[in-house]
């Protein structure tokens, strides 16, 4: 990825409390567009907290209070007058165990364009074609093209995963955030969710949690190390493992701590 790539998502001087308790302490990175970029380091340092910061979802809870800027697609996020609805939609996001909805794969589909438009506006071929192109792009289109009313909660652990990213794609997202999205997959469904992120990663910004230092060496472009709410160090992937920076960052990727 060159230097110059542009950035999808700029944090500066981020801050964020749970009541009293502060989670993130000043982070300011760059997240370069179409690239994987993975958020690692030890349980409770803060990975998933800063994910969440990027579609505002943390905002569910009352006791959350964040400082500083978060700028996604070049708009600051935190401003009053944003759209949530808007920026969720830009900013999709697959949680650690794959959740489709107990209805038919067609409607886990559309679900969000039914939930974002006015039924009027929706037409049954445009629905239809909404479909095809969405299973195609996760790679589940040949499989499931003849079973689109099976209940979707009756697939494989692996498909449903594809599913929840297939759901994302009609709201025409730019940003995808991924939690943890293989940690209840075993290895070869692992391997195919990885697969599927390179392909993915042509069109859209990738980030993603994980706790699995072979999966951010493997299927990762750049690593954010994070210890204690803080960035540690920030670099491309190869060189955060084999020449990283910090002494932390060397602890725990060699396995010294967390």
């Amino acid at each position: 990825m060159s230097p110059t790539a542009a950035l999808s998502i700029v944090t500066r001087g981020l801050n964020l409390w749970y009541g009293s308790f502060q989670a993130l302490i000043d982070v300011s990175i760059g997240i370069r567009e179409r690239q994987i970029t993975s958020l690692i380091g030890p349980s409770g340092c803060g990975k998933t907290t800063l994910l969440r910061c990027f579609n505002r979802i943390n905002e569910r809870f009352s006791y959350v209070r964040t400082t500083g800027e978060i700028e996604v697609l070049g708009q600051s996020i935190l401003a009053p007058e944003v759209s949530l609805i808007e920026l969720r939609k830009a900013v999709g996001m697959v949680f650690q165990r794959p959740n489709p909805l107990p209805i038919s794969v067609y409607e886990n589909v559309v679900f969000g364009l039914r939930v974002h438009s006015r039924r009027s506006e929706l037409r049954r071929s445009e629905l239809d074609q909404a479909v095809e192109t969405a299973l195609t792009e996760v790679g589940l289109w040949k499989d499931l093209k003849d079973r689109l009313g099976a209940r979707a909660t009756t697939l494989q652990l692996e498909q449903q995963q594809k599913l929840c990213i297939a759901r994302l794609l009609p709201l025409k997202p730019e940003v995808i955030l991924m939690d943890e999205p293989c940690s209840a997959l075993d290895v070869e469904a692992t391997r195919a969710i990885e697969e599927l992120m390179f392909t993915l990663r042509e069109r859209y910004t990738i980030v993603i949690v994980t706790h699995n230092m072979a999966q951010a060496r493997r299927a990762s472009d750049e690593c954010i190390f994070m210890l204690l709410g803080e960035v540690v160090e920030h670099s491309p992937t190869a060189d955060l493992f084999l020449n990283p920076r910090k002494e932390k960052t060397a602890d725990y990727i060699e396995g010294r701590y967390g």
